[in-house]
């Protein structure tokens, strides 16, 4: 295993009836930082979270998420092993609470199944009181908690995506995957979500953004891969992929121009 590597990429492929969608990437996620993923539209950034997460079988290469090979898992699985993410577009449940929202994701942990919850047995109570006490902290977490009985399609865009993270955090993640997080959101949002993130940081978890806006990876990220057609064409720090001639032509078709 690299040294300190939560998550492991090697060689990764994908293939959809021929073309290669993910071809031949490979890439190290150090415990504890920001990791950023970025590209031009259809590169291959939301396939590889995919892959990463058991949504979409691999063609060819292996991936390690804490030294387990993950390849071929199912997604409930690997989340149970402390992967988690968000979704490009968004996943929550309209006809549930805010609340009820959060509450799906902590029962990830949950010790007692449908029977002994069925049945209404002293153990499964005490743990559901403890489930929406927890859920409840995760709102907190990212200021939703006052909005904890209002129904989830009744929040404001932005607050849904907010929502959408304090699911993924209420299972413990080791590792959250966002996916465009910052998608539809004003400045201010996205002020709000770079703070939010470094939090999470703060808290122990190792955060993978996938991103379109350039200012918010720059200004976040501690270290970055670009992908281009599915290959990988550049990864470092924020300063050496936005002065990359390589990564200034994906984006802009010209190589003689600063990306940022």
């Amino acid at each position: 295993m690299a040294e300190d590597a939560i998550l492991e990429v090697g060689n990764l492929k994908k293939e959809f009836g021929g073309l290669l969608a993910v071809d031949d990437v490979s890439f190290d996620v150090q415990r504890g930082e920001i990791f950023s993923i970025i590209g031009p539209n259809g590169a291959g950034k939301t396939t590889i979270f995919n892959l990463i997460s058991g949504v979409l079988p691999t063609t060819g290469g292996e991936m390690r998420f804490e030294g387990e090979v993950i390849n071929g898992l199912k997604p409930h699985v690997i989340a149970g092993l402390g992967v988690s993410r968000t979704f490009q577009n968004l996943q929550i449940f309209n006809n549930m609470t805010v609340l009820e929202n959060v509450m799906v994701g902590r029962h990830l942990q949950s010790g007692y199944g449908m029977i002994s919850a069925g049945l209404r047995l002293p153990g499964a109570q005490r743990e559901e009181r403890e489930i929406v006490d927890q859920a409840m902290e995760y709102l907190a977490f990212v200021g939703l908690d006052s909005f904890a009985d209002m129904d989830a399609s009744s929040l404001p865009f932005g607050q849904q995506r907010l929502l959408e993270i304090a699911r993924a955090l209420a299972t413990e993640p080791r590792l959250l995957m966002l996916d465009e997080p910052g998608a539809g959101l004003n400045r201010p949002e996205k002020e709000d979500l770079d703070g939010l993130v470094h939090r999470i940081q703060d808290g122990g978890v190792t955060v993978i953004l996938v991103e379109h806006d350039m200012a918010f990876v720059m200004a976040i990220a501690e270290r970055i891969v670009v992908l281009d057609y599915g290959e990988k064409i550049s990864e470092g720090t924020p300063g050496e992929v936005q002065s990359d001639p390589k990564v200034i032509a994906a984006y802009l078709g010209d190589d003689d121009t600063q990306l940022i």
